[in-house]
């Protein structure tokens, strides 16, 4: 399988690498060949893959999280040019809270764009930006400016933002809204989030960043989650669940209690 291929190449990576104690380990993209070459592992065409694998879908090797200290993990950031670091951090997966309520939202989805979507994560998309869920999740009117935005960014290097938005609320304040969506199996990681308020402060610099993660979850249900940075580290401002329905599956009894939350 690949991604056994992945984890041979990233574990013999970090080990010629790391010193014990060390909270950063950095390697560059020409190393995946060359490992590749020495445990005699056919590599894909894009070689991107190997990364992605292991920031949002699959785990890093046993011997890695061994090296973890307690309430630290591993993550892989950019490093500049098609050069990469493993750094420890406090969270590295985004994952919905179970035990949050659902708000249920009119489905406003048209039909045609549901039944054309081409991978989950087009979908989710879709389903945030015509049911307008950030501006209900943050209170604030956006507009979609610009779908999979791909770029560099000094220091990190190659970014691709799923998708952008721009915003304005109440007293003329004027945001960036970068949003990381995930389908399936793949999960969110701060990785992410790193590299979008990264490429929004060069991008964007006078614009007010709010970055979004997106994730869908059972029973038509979609997570949001607004992150931001203190003191280095990404930490979570709100998460939400919204549960897009037909307006008859909203009863009288659900719209008095979400009129008493908005009290």
């Amino acid at each position: 399988m690949s991604s056994n291929r992945y984890l041979q190449l990233i574990e013999r990576i970090f080990s010629e690498r790391y010193k014990q104690g060390a909270e950063e380990v950095e390697f560059e993209r020409s190393d995946l060949e060359t490992t590749a070459a020495a445990l005699k592992i056919d590599l894909p065409k894009n070689l991107g893959d190997v990364i992605y694998a292991v920031r949002y879908r699959i785990a890093l090797p046993e011997p890695i999280l061994a090296t973890q200290p307690s309430g630290m993990e591993w993550i892989i950031e950019g490093a500049g040019r098609a050069r990469y670091r493993f750094k420890l951090v406090k969270i590295n997966r985004i994952c919905p809270n179970p035990n949050l309520i659902a708000t249920k939202i009119p489905d406003a989805t048209p039909e045609i764009i549901t039944a054309h979507a081409m991978s989950d994560e087009q979908a989710l998309l879709a389903k945030v930006r015509y049911n307008r869920l950030l501006d209900i999740f943050l209170g604030i009117t956006t507009y979609s400016l610009q779908n999979h935005l791909r770029t560099t960014v000094q220091g990190v290097g190659q970014v691709e933002i799923d998708e952008i938005y721009v915003g304005v609320d109440r007293n003329g304040c004027q945001y960036v809204i970068p949003v990381q969506a995930k389908g399936g199996a793949d999960q969110l990681s701060v990785v992410q989030t790193q590299q979008d308020l990264r490429c929004c402060a060069a991008k964007f610099p006078i614009l007010r960043c709010r970055p979004i993660s997106a994730q869908f979850m059972d029973d038509n249900v979609i997570a949001l989650f607004e992150l931001t940075e203190e003191e280095g580290e990404i930490r979570l401002v709100d998460e939400r669940h919204y549960r897009l329905v037909p307006s008859s599956a909203i009863s009288g009894d659900d719209l008095r209690v979400y009129s008493q939350r908005s009290l």
